[in-house]
């Protein structure tokens, strides 16, 4: 997604930010995690994520309403069930920012499904169907590898770690449909203030698969591996659940990932966990690339010909994934 800085914020989450800003604008005085005591290193492999990513893109571009939507759909849902998840594909057909209508598939995978106490994990896995955010030919689409197979590849090997180390808690992992298709960054003040990115999130958030579905927490995995990514205190997460992503950071420094994961608030962006925080019971935070060398805040590949696989460290991945898994073994 993720014409986020220029969209028109809530008043809100401009508040807020404004308020935590000026309170923790310097990694100093972002400093307010508690220390922990050391973590075991759970059990991830970065060479299958990269796999998994590898996989995804082999279906091209996965735009809505095309071929590799359906191939790839039927990729995840299938890897879900064979790492032992009960699965539900949730299909829809909604409407995108020129009133097109294109189908939709939200993929659940659900571990543990009778205990009450639950963990949400997501990610988006559609592509862009433009590279507005590129040099030249930004009509044509990209193939989304950091930007949406990142994160469902890091979940993918969580859901198969699982399958050998069962988690104490329940898990549910969805792989959300028609986040990006967002109106190209030419139009976008024709559609200022309208909610046409995460589409298959709000779609859930007001029709979740399961009725008064509710997890005690959620994590939002987006851009998490490109090559010295670093993951920041993002304003709506902190808004929402501070005190959840403050452990989360204080795993990954446990875990020796300090350097991937800052102690510096950023700005409020919008994405798929700005919607299940204000549209469910679910407090969510994002695990996304944020940075200041960009006038966007995000990666240099943003929505351009270049998130290509190049851009992929599986030190990354690993990072990410070691301090995913041991925020759900030690929730």
């Amino acid at each position: 997604m993720k014409l986020r800085n220029r969209f028109c914020l809530l008043t809100l989450l401009i508040i807020c930010f404004t308020f935590v800003a000026c309170k923790t604008n310097t990694t100093e005085q972002a400093e307010v995690l508690v220390a922990t005591s050391k973590l075991e290193k759970p059990s991830f492999s970065s060479d299958s994520a990269y796999s998994f990513i590898e996989q995804q893109i082999d279906f091209g571009a996965r735009i809505p309403n095309t071929p590799a939507q359906k191939k790839c759909a039927d990729y995840l849902s299938n890897k879900l069930k064979q790492y032992g998840a009960e699965v539900i594909v949730q299909t829809t057909k909604l409407p995108i920012y020129n009133g097109q209508i294109v189908p939709c598939y939200n993929i659940i995978g659900s571990f543990n499904p009778t205990i009450k106490r639950r963990l949400l994990l997501c990610a988006h896995w559609d592509t862009r169907p433009f590279s507005d955010r590129a040099d030249k030919n930004q009509s044509t689409p990209n193939l989304g590898v950091d930007d949406g197979a990142s994160g469902v590849a890091v979940l993918l090997e969580i859901a198969r770690q699982l399958q050998i180390k069962p988690s104490e808690i329940g898990i549910d992992i969805i792989f959300f449909d028609v986040e990006d298709y967002g109106p190209p960054a030419s139009e976008e003040a024709k559609y200022s203030g309208r909610d046409f990115y995460a589409l298959g999130t709000q779609y859930w958030c007001k029709n979740p698969h399961i009725a008064n579905y509710s997890a005690s927490n959620g994590i939002l995995l987006d851009m998490v591996g490109a090559r010295n990514a670093t993951f920041t205190f993002e304003g709506v997460s902190m808004q929402y659940a501070p005190e959840f992503m403050k452990q989360v950071w204080n795993n990954a420094a446990s875990l020796g990932h300090g350097k991937y994961f800052i102690k510096r608030v950023t700005q409020p962006i919008i994405d798929d966990h700005y919607y299940i925080n204000t549209l469910t019971t679910t407090p969510t935070i994002d695990i996304i690339y944020r940075t200041l060398e960009t006038e966007s805040g995000f990666a240099k590949h943003w929505h351009t010909h270049d998130d290509t696989i190049d851009n992929i460290d599986k030190n990354t991945l690993q990072a990410v994934g070691e301090t995913v898994l041991a925020t759900l073994y030690n929730y």
